[in-house]
């Protein structure tokens, strides 16, 4: 069976106005009215210029547009199909919505950070599965990513660490053992950036907006996880000010390896290390994953003695595969492994520490989600207009996992 060639006179229209498209839109908005996004927004942000009148309004609708699906100021029409301005007050049209985007300056983003912040707490408060959850353990994560743009038009765009050309985006979150993610602060940056430069003021952003959320550190361990392109004084130093302790991939120094090089080798422990199996025979750990910790580690020795830290490193080895490695009766000559340190301050456990490290990976699904989602495109040429977007999607993702 084919398709007749009449197809190209086929066309589908949605054009019922009784029929609402994005249904879900209805509790979404419901909540974030509870929470007070438009209270916030008319206090905090405080536009000037064409196109800034009714932020309240405004911000409302990206956030509503970016839960339905859309991913560029095109995508915002969806807002009006149908019965949608029945349903909804305040609908605007895409090219208002990204004119009013446009207004932003450095400032402004900031204000919306703070509205994106109180936001996260008023959810806290109204989600009663959230406030118990701050309790025992509470991780915050902080990762960044670029976001591939195409053409020079856009400002800040430029090739970053990976060779993607694009922009740099820095998200922490905020999550429990058994609770799943929130973004807890944003920052669009520049594409050439250092992973690290400003990411202590997220951080600390970040730990502000947990304790806005109900999370307090006398209760509850709070736990700052980065990998090691955050693995600098100013991010432990920003974690301790926050009352957060921190787990931090370190980076292989020399004084990394000296430690590695004096641990005991009666002092590694076996793990279930991720997709290992056990051999039925001789009930061995196919990985061959050990772990096992120096005590007392001081980083940035070559630092001031004020910026300096002790903690523990713990570190984890895994067998390199070979292919090169002789096969039938004879043996190899010598282990060689992998070896990744981790530098903290946890009161946990080594392995329960080592396993609380590994878990830093849950910020990869966020960044994941954001990618398929609103951060799909950076829709405008303006900076500040793209760091807005950013934001507007954090609170999105909040609203659609609470």
């Amino acid at each position: 069976m084919q398709l007749s060639h009449a197809r190209s006179r086929v066309h589908a229209r949605f054009d019922d106005p009784n029929l609402v498209s994005c249904a879900g839109l209805a509790p979404v908005l419901a909540l974030a009215e509870n929470a007070g996004l438009s209270r916030l927004v008319a206090e905090r942000l405080t536009l000037s210029g064409p196109g800034a009148a009714h932020g309240d309004r405004k911000v409302s609708a990206l956030v509503a547009g970016m839960v339905a699906g859309a991913d560029c100021i095109d995508d915002m029409d969806l807002l009006r199909h149908g019965a949608m301005g029945r349903l909804f007050t305040g609908v605007r049209a895409p090219s208002t919505l990204g004119t009013f985007r446009r207004c932003f300056t450095f400032g402004h983003v900031r204000q919306l950070d703070a509205v994106a912040s109180a936001l996260l707490g008023s959810l806290a408060g109204l989600c009663p599965l959230l406030v118990p959850a701050w309790s025992g353990v509470v991780f915050v994560d902080v990762d960044d990513t670029m976001r591939e743009t195409h053409g020079y038009a856009k400002q800040g765009v430029a090739y970053g660490y990976n060779r993607v050309k694009g922009l740099n985006a820095l998200v922490a979150t905020l999550s429990t053992p058994t609770s799943a993610p929130v973004i807890a602060a944003t920052r669009l940056r520049k594409g050439a950036t250092n992973s690290a430069r400003g990411a202590h003021h997220l951080l600390a952003a970040a730990l502000a907006g947990a304790r806005g959320a109900g999370v307090d550190p006398r209760a509850a361990v709070v736990m700052a996880r980065m990998d090691s392109a955050f693995y600098t004084a100013k991010m432990i130093a920003a974690a301790r000010r926050g009352g957060a302790r921190f787990s931090v991939t370190a980076r292989m120094n020399p004084a990394v390896a000296a430690a590695i090089a004096g641990i005991d080798a009666d002092g590694w422990t076996a793990i279930h290390y991720p997709n290992a199996f056990v051999d039925p025979d001789t009930g061995e750990l196919i990985s061959d994953a050990e772990v096992a910790q120096v005590e007392v580690f001081t980083a940035f020795g070559s630092r001031p003695r004020a910026e300096q830290v002790t903690g523990r490193l713990i570190v984890r080895r895994v067998r390199r595969l070979s292919p090169r490695t002789p096969t039938g009766d004879q043996s190899e000559l010598f282990a060689v492994w992998r070896y990744h340190a981790v530098f903290t301050d946890s009161p946990m456990t080594m392995l329960q520490a080592e396993a609380q490290h590994r878990g830093h990976a849950i910020i990869e699904q966020v960044i994941a989600d954001l990618k398929s989602g609103p951060m799909a495109h950076l829709p405008s040429g303006k900076f500040w207009a793209n760091s807005a977007w950013l934001v507007c999607a954090a609170m999105a993702f909040n609203l659609m996992g609470t």
